[in-house]
C-alpha cells in the first residue's frame, strides 16, 4: 500500500487514548504476532465487501498476513458483485432520511440498498447468478461437490467475467484469496443471495443433488482438519470484524476439538482482536469482552486480547495499512 508508512506515522502520533489507543495497541500486537512467525485468522461480517474492505484487504492476502477466512456468504457475494458491477452501484448519502416510499422506489427500480449503498439486480446479481449456475449444474452433472467458496474460486479463476470487471481486479479481496488458493470457510452461507437462488434451482430440478453445495458441518470438518495442522505448527491468532456467525463459527472449532473429540492438547487460539460497534451489555453476545472467552476454552490467561469499540469501515483498513507498514 503506497501510503501505509503514512498512514502508520499518523496513527503512532495522534492515537494515544481510548479506543484510538487500542486501535494502535492492536495493530502492534498484529504485526508482532505476525513477525514472530504466527498465523492470523481473519473472521468478518457485516457488509465490508460493499464497504469495498478489498481495497486494503486484498493487499493483506497477497502479503501473507492473513492465512485463512471466515465469512458470511454475502461478504463472500458482495466482493464479486462490487468487481462486475461497480459503476452500476447507486450511492445514498442521505440514507438515514429515506421514507418508506423512498425504499419502495429503490425496489422499483431494482436497487438492493446496503446502507449508503445499492446493489444493482441485472447487472451483479443476475450476473452471478448465469455465472455460478453454470457451475453448480456442471458440478451436478458430474457427481462432483463443492464448498460455496469453492465454486466463486473456479468462476473467478476461469476469467469467464473478466470482460465485465469495473474495479481493477486487485481490489477484490476474492480475488487475492482465489489466486492463493487461501482457506476460507463461509458458514451459514444459505441465507445469502445465492444461497437463496440456489435453492431455488434446486426447487425447480435445475439442481439435481441438493448436496452439490457442501454443507456448514462439512465446513466445521473441513476448519478442525485445517486447525489441527496449523496450531501444531505455528501459534494461530483470531482477528474478529463485527459478530455473528461470522465469528462464532469458526472460534468454536477449539473448544470442539478440546471437549468434545478430547483433543486435550489442541493449542487455544494464541491472539484475539475484536473490532465491534456493539456495546457490551447482558445479553450482547457479539459484545461480549474477550476475557468472557477463556470460560468457554477458547482463549487462555495470557493470549493478548483487544477490544475497539467502533466502526469496521473506519478501523479496519487503519489495522491493515499498519501492518502492511515497513
Amino acid at each position: 500500500m503506497q501510503y501505509a508508512n503514512q498512514i502508520k506515522a499518523f496513527l503512532k502520533h495522534h492515537y494515544r487514548h481510548f479506543n484510538a489507543a487500542a486501535l494502535v495497541d492492536a495493530a502492534e500486537g498484529y504485526r508482532k504476532f505476525i513477525s514472530d512467525g504466527g498465523h492470523m485468522f481473519l473472521a468478518m461480517a457485516g457488509a465490508m465487501s460493499s464497504a469495498e474492505l478489498g481495497l486494503s484487504l486484498a493487499e493483506m492476502i497477497r502479503q501473507g498476513k492473513i492465512h485463512a477466512i471466515s465469512c458470511t456468504g454475502a461478504n463472500l457475494e458482495e466482493d464479486v458483485y462490487n468487481l462486475v458491477a461497480h459503476d452500476h452501484y447507486v450511492r445514498i448519502p442521505n440514507w438515514r432520511d429515506l421514507t418508506p416510499e423512498d425504499e419502495h422506489e429503490l425496489l422499483s427500480r431494482h436497487l438492493n440498498r446496503v446502507t449508503d449503498t445499492c446493489i444493482p439486480e441485472e447487472e451483479a446479481i443476475r450476473r452471478i447468478e448465469g455465472a455460478i449456475l453454470e457451475e453448480w449444474t456442471g458440478a451436478d452433472q458430474r457427481g462432483e461437490r463443492y464448498f460455496p467458496h469453492e465454486f466463486f474460486y473456479r468462476i473467478l479463476l476461469s476469467g469467464k467475467l473478466e470482460q465485465h470487471y469495473q474495479i481493477d481486479p486487485r481490489d477484490s479481496w476474492l480475488m487475492a484469496a482465489a489466486e492463493r488458493n487461501l482457506p476460507m470457510f463461509v458458514p451459514g452461507w444459505e441465507d445469502s443471495t445465492n444461497g437463496n437462488i440456489y435453492a431455488s434451482h434446486c426447487i425447480t430440478g435445475a439442481v439435481k443433488n441438493v448436496h452439490t453445495v457442501r454443507s456448514g458441518i462439512e465446513y466445521m470438518m473441513s476448519l478442525a482438519a485445517w486447525y489441527t495442522e496449523q496450531a501444531t505448527r505455528q501459534p494461530v491468532g483470531f482477528f474478529q470484524i463485527g459478530g455473528g456467525i461470522a465469528g462464532d463459527f469458526p472460534i468454536c472449532v477449539v473448544p470442539m476439538l478440546r471437549q468434545d473429540l478430547a483433543r486435550d492438547d489442541t493449542p487455544l487460539w494464541r491472539f484475539f482482536c475484536q473490532i465491534s460497534d456493539s456495546t457490551t451489555s447482558y445479553g450482547s453476545y457479539s459484545g461480549a469482552v474477550p476475557n468472557e472467552k477463556i470460560t468457554w476454552e477458547k482463549l487462555a490467561i495470557d493470549t493478548p486480547k483487544y477490544m475497539i469499540e467502533s466502526d469496521a469501515t473506519i478501523v479496519a483498513p487503519l489495522i491493515f495499512a499498519y501492518v502492511l507498514a515497513d
